[in-house]
């Protein structure tokens, strides 16, 4: 059964991505609200296929706050890379330079607001993400990080990538952060198990701490859920 549900969400959501993607490349030559609206749908359309098709149920524990954080969330699975976009509301999302740089929609997503970083570039490329992470906190919409760099399987938790540091002391912003433990049912691979993935927001972290501190508190707030 979780092969058939997979395999049918396999059928319907990428598909319909790629529709969708070529809506937001036209969109976007003409407005970047519209594009916004267009991968709010994206994000509403992949939720609706994770409770429907999937079997997946989200459970939230706190409630997220509106306005310019930085929301620092645990990195599991893809499910949670794409419901940011629905649940933050439309945020700056920090992601692999890769994703920004490719023909057509690296300028889509730069067009959206996003973040990239080239993890080899060192200095250099954290200075361009503060650059650009300054500029998005201008329009005042949150800015989403998973500050562990990379997927990680639950129950693994690796210390935190330098870039977080970084961005918490150049935006001096507070920080929400975001377990989860959506690992569970959405492991790498194609089967994704029906269930219930649970979120808890963590206690709001104010800006200004040293490194050593905030980076622990972080770690400690990600990893809540990662029995």
């Amino acid at each position: 059964m979780a092969f058939l549900r997979s395999l049918l969400f396999a059928l319907l959501f990428y598909p319909g991505t790629l529709v969708i993607c070529i809506m937001a490349l036209v969109v976007a030559i003409f407005s970047k609200e519209g594009l916004r609206d267009v991968v709010h749908f994206w994000a509403q359309y992949h939720y609706w296929l994770v409770q429907n098709v999937l079997g997946i149920r989200f459970e939230w524990e706190g409630d997220l706050p509106d306005g310019p954080y930085l929301i620092a969330v645990k990195h599991e699975a893809m499910v949670e890379a794409v419901d940011t976009l629905r649940f933050a509301n439309m945020p700056v999302v920090v992601m692999k330079r890769e994703l920004t740089t490719m023909p057509f929609f690296g300028w889509v997503n730069r067009r959206y607001g996003v973040i990239g970083v080239d993890r080899k570039a060192g200095a250099a490329a954290l200075r361009n993400m503060m650059k650009a992470a300054k500029k998005a906190v201008a329009t005042q919409r949150p800015v989403i990080i998973f500050p562990e760099g990379t997927r990680i399987p639950h129950g693994e938790k690796p210390p935190l990538r330098p870039g977080f540091a970084g961005l918490y002391k150049m935006l001096g912003l507070p920080v929400v952060p975001i377990a989860h433990d959506g690992g569970k049912v959405w492991p790498k691979g194609f089967v994704k198990q029906s269930g219930t993935i649970r979120f808890k927001v963590g206690e709001i972290i104010a800006p200004g701490l040293p490194r050593q501190e905030v980076e622990a508190r972080v770690h400690e707030a990600i990893n809540a859920l990662n029995d």
